[in-house]
């Protein structure tokens, strides 16, 4: 696919600077680097500048917020050269704290922490992801993806003493038995099915009403992405898939699932919905997924900027997916 690369938190061709991660003394050079800066996060949420477009805000490694981290500092990259980290103050509480919609689909809540600069705040990144550039989305997601990492996964899983941070942040280490554990990626299929001149949709329960997206499950052990599409498509809809082909991939830190975009050709169009797997599935015609995208449909709403479902289905409608 000649645009997969143009998908949200892909294709910004971050320098990860993966060669320093095991060098102590180039990861503190790092860190003193007057160029270096941090990227702060709460709870998940990055600190953004919630201008339009949203931009992710960059600390002076001395600023004051950045003293009151309780985990160190993970090294994300470069940026021309300088160096960035990802900073996590998840255990300051802001005032009048509503934790009811906290990382749910609807989060438009926002948190200035009181050293910070007005227009600095904490945002669900599903919600401003639209908004950021290339770098910005890179960034962010990867550094959500390893505080989730590191806050999931802190013993050894093979004796069940707490591990310690290495490599910048890029592995945990027990200090027990010597186990070395890295960061987790969940590989997802998602699927755009299509028979004829229809695009095969879905809906958990619990979406906001109105919202459907692409049929999408995780890749099991030992099989194989294409016989992942085929199950997954059958189990949820009831739905036999031939010919399966990939089209992108996307990170998708919620928490650490990486996308794998493929388009299918259904055998057949009779459905079967397994209320287990999904609430609902139906087919939808290539002129109603217009009306859809240009919010004119009375019932389904557009799927979600940024998220690779929108992303298909709009190549999809530009006939542009090869």
């Amino acid at each position: 696919m000649r645009r997969a690369e143009q998908v949200t938190f892909g294709g910004s061709a971050l320098d990860r600077a993966g060669e320093l991660r095991a060098d102590a003394e180039a990861v503190h050079r790092a860190k003193t680097d007057p160029a270096a800066r941090g990227l702060l996060f709460w709870r998940g949420k990055p600190l953004v500048n919630i201008a339009r477009p949203a931009f992710l805000v960059r600390l002076g490694m001395d600023h004051p917020v950045l003293s009151d981290t309780r985990l160190p500092p993970i090294l994300l990259g470069r940026e021309s050269g300088a160096p960035r980290f990802a900073f996590d103050i998840s255990h300051w509480t802001p005032p009048d704290l509503h934790t009811e919609t906290l990382g749910a689909f609807t989060d438009t809540s926002e948190q200035c922490h009181p050293l910070l600069e007005d227009g600095q705040v904490f945002a669900e990144l599903r919600r401003v992801m639209p908004w950021l550039d290339a770098r910005d989305a890179e960034l962010a997601a990867t550094g959500k993806a390893l505080l989730a990492w590191h806050d999931s996964h802190g013993f050894c899983a093979a004796c069940g003493t707490r591990s310690e941070m290495t490599q910048a942040g890029w592995q945990r280490v027990c200090p027990s038995c010597k186990a070395g554990h890295f960061p987790r990626t969940d590989p997802v299929a998602i699927m755009l099915i299509t028979h004829g001149n229809s695009v095969l949709m879905g809906r958990s329960p619990g979406w906001p009403d109105g919202m459907y997206s692409l049929l999408a499950g995780f890749v099991e052990p030992g099989e194989s992405l294409e016989a992942a599409v085929r199950r997954e498509v059958f189990e949820e809809a009831g739905v036999r898939v031939g010919q399966v082909d990939y089209l992108a991939s996307q990170p998708w830190p919620f928490p650490a699932s990486l996308m794998l975009g493929c388009s299918g050709t259904a055998l057949g169009r009779e459905l079967t919905v397994d209320p287990v797997e999904i609430e609902d599935a139906l087919w939808i015609s290539r002129e109603d997924m217009a009306d859809i995208f240009a919010g004119l449909h009375p019932v389904i709403l557009p799927a979600r900027k940024g998220a690779i479902a929108h992303f298909l289905l709009a190549n999809w409608l530009a006939d542009t997916l090869n």
